[in-house]
């Protein structure tokens, strides 16, 4: 998985328009000003139209188009090439800039942006922090003799992309890989919204929370306290807001742009031990483990979204 839900798609737009040409080899490939533009369509497979959307399978249709030419196309030579009529066409291609996946070109032309990249990368790097990952966490685990976690931003929530219990020790929260928490009610979550920009930390918080899991009672109303002491001591620290009866320390994997890709975590039972006791015992070991992922990360070129 860019890296977070799409935080740094500002940055790869800025340098869309100076980005080599994308290229889809399944489609043929035109030239500018060329007639064969026009003619240059894209063969779409039969369907069954009550189980599919065709407005979504016609906006990767413009997508595939643009992907195939050598040169940026008009939008008539788009509609030629995509078997649509103008007035789509341009509806199709006005929600593509929007959404920030084609971007405006000289001469009236439209190209794609690194955004459609990111897309991709984004799976491959959240299947490379995994492998990555996993054997770090696996010595956390055994150093700190506490379940360790690892999770991405998705939208307003925290993704657990790993996780690895205390032998078989089970906490009072059942997170599985997969499971989903709201980012601003967890201390995973505040590790990885701390190192934002306030502007893309308000955007987010903004956003509908997809988790069904826990029974949330909304944001804490001192949260953007909690972010400033977490960006300044470097990690989070506090009683889980979805299970009274747990502890959480946590870390971010930063890039080496400052950017949180991910971040890590330690839990265990209150009754065991107060927060003070888990930050003596594991926060240099959840750092040190944030800090080999990190640099794996870098030198292997894998991503996070």
């Amino acid at each position: 998985m860019k890296r977070i839900g799409t935080i740094k798609d500002k940055f790869l737009r800025e340098k869309s328009l100076t980005a080599p040409k994308l290229r889809g080899p399944q489609l043929p490939r035109t030239t500018r000003g060329s007639k064969a533009a026009g003619k240059a369509t894209v063969k779409t497979a039969s369907r069954d139209g009550k189980s599919s959307v065709q407005s979504l399978a016609k906006a990767f249709r413009l997508l595939e188009a643009i992907a195939a030419s050598d040169a940026d196309l008009t939008l008539s030579e788009l509609a030629g090439a995509a078997m649509l009529d103008p007035g789509t066409t341009h509806r199709m291609l006005n929600t593509l800039v929007d959404l920030g996946y084609v971007a405006r070109a000289e001469g009236k032309r439209f190209t794609l942006t690194l955004k459609v990249l990111d897309l991709g990368f984004r799976a491959i790097g959240r299947r490379d922090i995994r492998t990555l990952a996993r054997p770090l966490l696996r010595t956390l685990v055994g150093e700190v003799s506490e379940a360790a976690n690892l999770g991405v931003l998705d939208g307003s929530d925290v993704l657990y992309v790993e996780r690895i219990r205390a032998g078989m020790t089970r906490l009072g929260v059942d997170i599985r890989v997969g499971t989903l928490i709201p980012a601003a009610n967890s201390v995973i979550g505040w590790a990885i919204l701390a190192f934002l920009p306030p502007t893309d930390v308000a955007r987010i918080l903004a956003l509908p929370s997809r988790q069904r899991d826990f029974h949330t009672i909304g944001q804490p109303a001192d949260l953007g306290k909690r972010l400033a002491a977490v960006r300044k001591q470097g990690y989070a620290l506090g009683g889980s807001l979805v299970s009274n009866d747990m502890i959480a320390l946590a870390a971010p994997v930063l890039d080496r742009d400052g950017f949180p890709v991910a971040a890590v975590s330690v839990a265990a039972p209150s009754m065991r031990m107060t927060a003070d006791d888990l930050r003596d015992r594991a926060l240099e070991p959840l750092r040190k483990t944030a800090r080999l992922i990190a640099s794996g990360l870098e030198a292997s070129g894998g991503t996070v979204g």
